[in-house]
């Protein structure tokens, strides 16, 4: 044989023998390698094993202890619910005798109303007899006497009349003079002063706004093509535009003073900006009207700095700023508003009346005008539902609802708010009317005055704030001279409408002329 292939036998069989030893060598170690987890993993039971026998004890020593606890609560449970059957059992007895008294009672309740009705018969009895009697004593009066009751009482009143009417006059305007001496001059003291310490510029504003044109042109492209321009400009604002002969202007009309402002501004920036169409005309009104939104807040603001009034919304103070835009009489209802407030607070210092509420019920009075043209009802109940929507202090809604006593004066700061009103729209100035407007109310006046029996002549003065009445001496004495003077003011407190205070001077002349010869 040849001596290669034997070294390549002995070869492979050297390197077969050595690869069966290592395998099996491998194999040994990973047999003692799973034994020892087997091992390990029976320990573990095992001790998983006593840990749950050691939990099954404490459930049992648990269950043992829950059973012992709930004996002893259902014990303490029954001998509670015992106690409370015996407190119900005596109250129950209570009750028992209670009702058995109050039945007692109701039967002597009925007892006495029983003799009650029966006095009250008797009562009504007598009370007939009395009254025939009365009647045939006077009957047999009126057959002495040959007067009837009404005639006897009549002339007796009369007779009454003629006897003391003098000295009754004299003693009405002795005791009115004796009540209006100190009240008057307190009066005259606290307006005097609370005019001097505070005065106000107060503008008057129209109904209408006139806007400068830099050219005639303008008007043509502010009509528009088939007036779209301006139907379009007046739908936007709520305001009237016109536009007359008059050279290198036109006219926004509109009682609303915030969209008139409006208005003006819109207009005069599409005339700035030369492009005037429908669009455009809504884009810039629709800004504007943001911009005068912000003024109102800013003027809002500035009023309740001025007056040092603190917690306002700012929703509040945008509907206060909006009567920056609003008059009445022609007098701004916001600087009439702030003025007030200023002598309110005055006159409630003067008086020891809550200042707080007085400023505040100044500011707030005519709330309602800046939403008038907008709500329905009343100036007054506009601002009332404003003022408890924004949840002012009941006592400055009280102030709010009375200054035009549409409800009575409950506290002083009412009174105070009113008079500082009345003492804001009576200052000379304040407020403007129209001639003929003017001349109406005298004329009113005077024909109320000239209406009462006994009137001779009547004549306004003092721009209406004064009627002199002369009267017939024959048919008024001193007595129906002040009836008289009484039941003019009150017609004029009910037929009229006027700001301030209408003084009534009825006038009683007697002139005897004799000549000597």
């Amino acid at each position: 044989m040849n001596p290669l292939i034997i070294l390549a036998l002995l070869g492979g069989v050297i390197a077969g023998l050595t690869a069966g030893w290592f395998l099996f060598s491998k194999g040994k170690k990973i047999s003692m390698a799973l034994q020892s987890q087997i091992n390990e993993q029976e320990r573990q039971l095992t001790k998983i094993e006593a840990k749950a026998n050691e939990a099954r004890n404490q459930i049992k020593a648990a269950e043992t202890e829950a059973k012992a606890n709930a004996r002893e609560i259902l014990s303490e449970a029954k001998l509670h619910a015992t106690e409370l059957e015996s407190k119900l059992e005596k109250e129950q007895g209570r009750l028992e005798e209670k009702e058995r008294a109050l039945d007692g009672k109701v039967k002597e309740v009925e007892r006495q109303r029983g003799s009650l009705e029966q006095t009250q018969r008797e009562l009504d009895t007598d009370k007939q007899e009395v009254a025939v009697a009365a009647a045939k004593h006077r009957e047999a009066l009126e057959k002495v006497a040959k007067l009837s009751q009404d005639e006897a009482q009549k002339q007796l009143w009369n007779e009454l009349e003629k006897e003391f009417s003098e000295h009754f006059a004299a003693q009405i305007r002795l005791k009115k003079e004796e009540m209006e001496e100190g009240i008057e001059e307190k009066a005259k003291n606290l307006m005097a002063e609370a005019m001097q310490r505070y005065a106000s510029e107060v503008s008057s504003e129209s109904t209408a706004t006139v806007v400068q044109l830099p050219s005639e042109d303008m008007k043509g492209k502010i009509i528009g093509k088939e007036g779209r321009n301006i139907i379009a400009f007046e739908q936007a604002t709520g305001v009237d535009v016109i536009i007359d002969d008059t050279p290198g202007a036109i006219i926004l009309s509109g009682f609303d003073l915030a969209r008139r402002y409006v208005a003006k501004l819109a207009m005069e920036k599409l005339l700035q900006d030369g492009r005037i169409q429908p669009a455009r005309i809504e884009e810039i009104v629709a800004k504007m009207k943001e911009q005068v939104g912000k003024m109102m807040l800013e003027f809002g603001k500035r009023a309740t700095e001025e007056l040092g009034i603190q917690g306002f919304p700012q929703d509040l103070l945008k509907i206060i700023g909006r009567l920056r835009f609003r008059t009445s009489y022609g007098q701004n209802v916001l600087k009439h508003s702030v003025e007030m407030a200023h002598l309110g607070r005055m006159l409630a210092e003067e008086m020891g009346a809550d200042v707080s509420i007085v400023t505040e019920g100044c500011l707030l009075h005519d709330i309602g005008k800046a939403l008038d043209h907008e709500v329905t009802g009343t100036h007054v109940e506009i601002g009332v539902e404003i003022c408890k929507r924004f949840k002012i202090r009941p006592e400055v809604i009280h102030t709010v609802a009375a200054h035009h006593e549409d409800i009575p004066m409950a506290t002083p700061e009412a009174f105070v708010v009113a008079a500082a009103d009345a003492i804001s729209g009576a200052r000379p100035g304040a407020r403007r009317e129209s001639i003929e407007e003017y001349f109406k109310r005298l004329r009113n006046l005077e024909e109320v005055a000239k209406a009462f029996e006994g009137v001779n002549r009547a004549f306004a003065i003092s721009a209406g704030r004064e009627v002199r009445v002369f009267v017939d001496t024959k048919k008024i004495d001193d007595l129906s001279q002040e009836k008289l003077a009484k039941d003019i003011a009150k017609k004029i407190e009910a037929e009229l409408t006027y700001p301030g205070v209408i003084k009534v001077n009825v006038i009683r002349e007697r002139r005897i002329e004799e000549l000597a010869k």
